[in-house]
Protein backbone atom coordinates (compact mmCIF):
# COMPACT_ATOMS: atom_id res chain seq x y z
CA UNK A 1 0.00 0.00 0.00
CA UNK A 2 3.00 2.59 0.94
CA UNK A 3 4.59 1.52 -2.64
CA UNK A 4 1.17 2.37 -4.00
CA UNK A 5 0.76 5.69 -2.33
CA UNK A 6 4.28 6.46 -3.58
CA UNK A 7 3.86 5.75 -7.11
CA UNK A 8 0.78 7.53 -7.13
CA UNK A 9 2.50 10.67 -5.40
CA UNK A 10 4.95 10.74 -8.12
CA UNK A 11 3.04 10.11 -10.75
CA UNK A 12 1.01 13.14 -9.14
CA UNK A 13 4.12 15.53 -9.02
CA UNK A 14 4.96 14.41 -12.47
CA UNK A 15 2.02 16.07 -13.92
CA UNK A 16 1.94 19.02 -12.09
CA UNK A 17 5.40 19.68 -13.55
CA UNK A 18 3.81 18.65 -17.26
CA UNK A 19 0.98 21.40 -16.63
CA UNK A 20 3.67 24.12 -15.51
CA UNK A 21 5.86 23.43 -17.81
CA UNK A 22 3.06 23.53 -20.87
CA UNK A 23 1.68 26.82 -19.34
CA UNK A 24 5.25 27.84 -19.42
CA UNK A 25 5.17 26.70 -23.41
CA UNK A 26 1.98 28.03 -24.48
CA UNK A 27 3.44 31.13 -22.84
CA UNK A 28 5.91 31.19 -25.29
CA UNK A 29 3.67 30.16 -28.16
CA UNK A 30 1.66 33.29 -27.61
CA UNK A 31 4.33 35.54 -26.48
CA UNK A 32 6.13 35.08 -29.79
CA UNK A 33 2.75 35.00 -32.03
CA UNK A 34 2.49 38.41 -30.77
CA UNK A 35 6.09 39.55 -31.51
CA UNK A 36 5.56 38.61 -34.75
CA UNK A 37 2.23 40.33 -35.26
CA UNK A 38 3.78 43.61 -34.17
CA UNK A 39 6.53 43.58 -36.62
CA UNK A 40 4.50 42.97 -39.01
CA UNK A 41 1.98 45.72 -38.37
CA UNK A 42 5.21 47.98 -37.68
CA UNK A 43 6.60 47.04 -40.82
CA UNK A 44 3.31 46.92 -42.73
CA UNK A 45 2.89 50.79 -41.68
CA UNK A 46 6.68 52.06 -42.07
CA UNK A 47 6.76 51.22 -45.59
CA UNK A 48 3.03 52.17 -46.25
CA UNK A 49 4.21 55.84 -45.13
CA UNK A 50 7.44 55.37 -47.59
CA UNK A 51 5.06 54.40 -50.61
CA UNK A 52 2.69 57.31 -50.49
CA UNK A 53 3.05 60.85 -51.53
CA UNK A 54 1.00 63.76 -51.61
CA UNK A 55 3.67 64.95 -54.28
CA UNK A 56 1.88 64.65 -58.00
CA UNK A 57 3.47 61.89 -60.13
CA UNK A 58 2.33 59.25 -62.87
CA UNK A 59 1.30 57.27 -59.92
CA UNK A 60 -1.83 58.61 -58.77
CA UNK A 61 -4.03 56.14 -57.10
CA UNK A 62 -6.66 58.24 -55.29
CA UNK A 63 -6.94 62.40 -54.53
CA UNK A 64 -3.95 63.46 -53.45
CA UNK A 65 -2.34 60.67 -52.93
CA UNK A 66 0.53 58.50 -55.03
CA UNK A 67 2.82 56.03 -55.39
CA UNK A 68 6.78 56.91 -55.05
CA UNK A 69 9.10 55.16 -56.79
CA UNK A 70 9.33 52.19 -54.17
CA UNK A 71 5.83 52.15 -53.40
CA UNK A 72 5.13 51.18 -57.80
CA UNK A 73 8.47 49.20 -57.27
CA UNK A 74 6.66 46.94 -54.61
CA UNK A 75 3.21 46.55 -55.22
CA UNK A 76 2.91 47.64 -59.08
CA UNK A 77 5.76 46.25 -60.74
CA UNK A 78 6.54 42.52 -61.17
CA UNK A 79 8.34 42.65 -58.16
CA UNK A 80 5.16 42.54 -56.45
CA UNK A 81 4.32 39.17 -57.28
CA UNK A 82 7.87 38.11 -55.61
CA UNK A 83 6.65 40.04 -52.72
CA UNK A 84 3.33 37.67 -52.32
CA UNK A 85 4.59 34.50 -53.19
CA UNK A 86 7.59 34.65 -51.23
CA UNK A 87 5.93 34.39 -48.00
CA UNK A 88 4.09 31.17 -49.60
CA UNK A 89 7.21 29.70 -50.84
CA UNK A 90 8.54 29.95 -47.64
CA UNK A 91 5.96 28.19 -45.69
CA UNK A 92 5.51 25.12 -48.24
CA UNK A 93 9.43 24.60 -48.36
CA UNK A 94 11.56 26.76 -46.43
CA UNK A 95 10.08 26.08 -42.85
CA UNK A 96 10.13 22.34 -42.58
CA UNK A 97 13.61 22.89 -43.84
CA UNK A 98 14.29 25.20 -40.69
CA UNK A 99 12.69 23.46 -38.51
CA UNK A 100 14.62 19.82 -38.98
CA UNK A 101 18.09 21.28 -39.80
CA UNK A 102 18.11 24.40 -37.71
CA UNK A 103 18.74 25.26 -33.94
CA UNK A 104 16.10 26.94 -32.03
CA UNK A 105 17.77 30.28 -32.25
CA UNK A 106 17.57 29.98 -36.15
CA UNK A 107 14.10 29.03 -36.01
CA UNK A 108 13.29 31.92 -33.79
CA UNK A 109 14.91 33.99 -36.45
CA UNK A 110 13.54 32.48 -39.54
CA UNK A 111 10.01 33.15 -38.14
CA UNK A 112 11.14 36.96 -36.86
CA UNK A 113 12.09 37.20 -40.52
CA UNK A 114 9.20 36.10 -41.89
CA UNK A 115 7.20 38.15 -39.64
CA UNK A 116 8.73 41.63 -41.34
CA UNK A 117 8.71 40.13 -45.00
CA UNK A 118 5.23 39.90 -44.12
CA UNK A 119 4.42 43.26 -42.92
CA UNK A 120 5.73 44.37 -46.14
CA UNK A 121 4.18 42.68 -48.50
CA UNK A 122 0.92 44.09 -46.16
CA UNK A 123 1.76 47.66 -46.68
CA UNK A 124 -1.14 48.16 -48.69
CA UNK A 125 -3.69 47.30 -45.78
CA UNK A 126 -2.10 51.07 -44.79
CA UNK A 127 -2.48 52.46 -47.93
CA UNK A 128 -5.96 51.13 -48.63
CA UNK A 129 -7.82 51.34 -45.41
CA UNK A 130 -8.35 53.46 -42.81
CA UNK A 131 -6.68 53.38 -39.41
CA UNK A 132 -10.08 53.38 -37.82
CA UNK A 133 -11.29 50.31 -40.18
CA UNK A 134 -7.92 48.39 -39.63
CA UNK A 135 -7.78 49.35 -35.90
CA UNK A 136 -11.59 48.04 -35.74
CA UNK A 137 -11.25 44.75 -37.37
CA UNK A 138 -7.85 43.92 -35.53
CA UNK A 139 -9.70 44.32 -32.09
CA UNK A 140 -12.45 42.30 -33.36
CA UNK A 141 -9.84 39.30 -35.07
CA UNK A 142 -8.47 39.86 -31.55
CA UNK A 143 -11.40 38.93 -29.29
CA UNK A 144 -12.63 35.64 -31.82
CA UNK A 145 -9.00 34.31 -31.92
CA UNK A 146 -8.57 34.60 -28.07
CA UNK A 147 -12.27 32.73 -27.96
CA UNK A 148 -11.52 29.95 -30.87
CA UNK A 149 -7.59 29.86 -29.08
CA UNK A 150 -9.15 28.69 -25.08
CA UNK A 151 -12.12 26.25 -27.01
CA UNK A 152 -9.28 24.50 -28.68
CA UNK A 153 -7.13 24.29 -25.05
CA UNK A 154 -10.12 23.27 -23.04
CA UNK A 155 -12.48 21.13 -25.16
CA UNK A 156 -11.88 17.59 -24.59
CA UNK A 157 -13.39 16.91 -27.86
CA UNK A 158 -10.63 15.08 -30.47
CA UNK A 159 -10.20 18.16 -33.35
CA UNK A 160 -7.39 16.23 -35.19
CA UNK A 161 -9.86 15.40 -37.60
CA UNK A 162 -10.57 18.68 -38.39
CA UNK A 163 -6.54 19.24 -39.93
CA UNK A 164 -6.67 17.30 -43.02
CA UNK A 165 -10.38 18.70 -44.53
CA UNK A 166 -9.11 22.18 -43.46
CA UNK A 167 -6.29 22.31 -45.00
CA UNK A 168 -7.74 20.59 -47.99
CA UNK A 169 -9.70 24.10 -47.89
CA UNK A 170 -6.80 26.56 -47.55
CA UNK A 171 -5.20 24.94 -50.72
CA UNK A 172 -9.08 25.50 -52.56
CA UNK A 173 -8.74 29.00 -51.46
CA UNK A 174 -5.50 29.32 -52.26
CA UNK A 175 -6.49 28.65 -55.58
CA UNK A 176 -9.13 30.23 -56.18
CA UNK A 177 -7.32 33.40 -55.31
CA UNK A 178 -5.32 33.20 -58.35
CA UNK A 179 -8.19 32.92 -60.19
CA UNK A 180 -9.78 35.53 -58.95
CA UNK A 181 -6.53 37.61 -60.13
CA UNK A 182 -7.92 37.12 -63.71
CA UNK A 183 -11.75 37.36 -62.76
CA UNK A 184 -11.61 39.67 -61.07
CA UNK A 185 -15.39 39.18 -59.48
CA UNK A 186 -16.54 40.91 -56.19
CA UNK A 187 -19.06 38.01 -55.97
CA UNK A 188 -16.34 35.24 -56.10
CA UNK A 189 -13.94 37.45 -53.45
CA UNK A 190 -17.15 37.97 -51.06
CA UNK A 191 -17.75 34.10 -50.96
CA UNK A 192 -13.42 33.57 -51.01
CA UNK A 193 -13.44 36.00 -47.63
CA UNK A 194 -16.43 34.22 -45.98
CA UNK A 195 -15.07 30.71 -46.60
CA UNK A 196 -11.37 32.01 -45.47
CA UNK A 197 -12.85 33.81 -42.17
CA UNK A 198 -14.27 30.15 -41.23
CA UNK A 199 -11.65 27.73 -42.37
CA UNK A 200 -8.77 29.82 -40.25
CA UNK A 201 -11.13 29.83 -37.34
CA UNK A 202 -11.57 26.25 -37.40
CA UNK A 203 -7.44 26.22 -37.77
CA UNK A 204 -7.43 28.29 -34.91
CA UNK A 205 -8.89 25.80 -32.44
CA UNK A 206 -7.09 22.59 -34.30
CA UNK A 207 -3.97 24.44 -34.03
CA UNK A 208 -4.26 25.43 -30.56
CA UNK A 209 -4.97 21.99 -29.28
CA UNK A 210 -2.22 20.18 -31.29
CA UNK A 211 0.29 22.33 -30.01
CA UNK A 212 -0.78 21.55 -26.34
CA UNK A 213 -1.29 17.79 -27.35
CA UNK A 214 2.49 17.67 -28.87
CA UNK A 215 3.54 19.70 -25.72
CA UNK A 216 2.23 16.65 -23.10
CA UNK A 217 2.80 14.10 -26.02
CA UNK A 218 6.77 14.81 -25.83
CA UNK A 219 8.03 16.62 -22.77
CA UNK A 220 8.59 13.29 -20.93
CA UNK A 221 11.64 12.85 -23.53
CA UNK A 222 13.27 16.42 -22.14
CA UNK A 223 14.40 17.20 -25.46
CA UNK A 224 14.71 21.36 -24.64
CA UNK A 225 15.72 22.50 -28.07
CA UNK A 226 12.81 20.06 -29.82
CA UNK A 227 10.29 21.55 -27.44
CA UNK A 228 11.74 25.79 -28.21
CA UNK A 229 11.76 24.49 -31.79
CA UNK A 230 7.72 23.35 -31.64
CA UNK A 231 6.93 26.15 -29.60
CA UNK A 232 8.11 28.57 -32.23
CA UNK A 233 6.34 26.06 -35.37
CA UNK A 234 3.32 26.65 -33.10
CA UNK A 235 3.52 30.43 -32.93
CA UNK A 236 3.96 30.89 -36.86
CA UNK A 237 0.72 28.40 -37.12
CA UNK A 238 -1.28 30.93 -34.75
CA UNK A 239 0.52 33.69 -36.56
CA UNK A 240 -0.80 32.71 -39.80
CA UNK A 241 -4.69 31.72 -38.74
CA UNK A 242 -4.92 35.25 -37.01
CA UNK A 243 -3.45 37.06 -39.82
CA UNK A 244 -5.76 35.52 -42.36
CA UNK A 245 -9.05 36.10 -40.59
CA UNK A 246 -7.71 39.80 -39.84
CA UNK A 247 -7.30 40.22 -43.81
CA UNK A 248 -10.43 38.42 -45.04
CA UNK A 249 -12.47 39.94 -42.04
CA UNK A 250 -11.36 43.53 -43.61
CA UNK A 251 -12.79 42.79 -46.32
CA UNK A 252 -15.94 42.91 -44.78
CA UNK A 253 -15.81 45.62 -42.14
CA UNK A 254 -12.57 47.65 -43.63
CA UNK A 255 -13.22 51.55 -45.38
CA UNK A 256 -11.48 52.56 -47.70
CA UNK A 257 -9.25 56.01 -47.85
Amino acid sequence: MAQFDTIRSAAGARAAQIDEGLRAHMNKVYGTMSVGLLITALAAWAIAGLSITSVPNEYQIGADRYLTELGYTLYVSPVKFVLMLSPLAFIFFGWGALMRRGSAAVVQLGFLAFAAVMGISMGTVFMIYTPYSIAQTFLVTAIAFAGLSLFGYTTKKDLSGMGTFLMMGVIGLIVAMVVNMFLQSPAMMFAISAIGVLIFAGLTAFYTQDIKNTYVAMATHGDQEWLDKAAYDGALSLYISFLNMFQFLLMFMGQQE
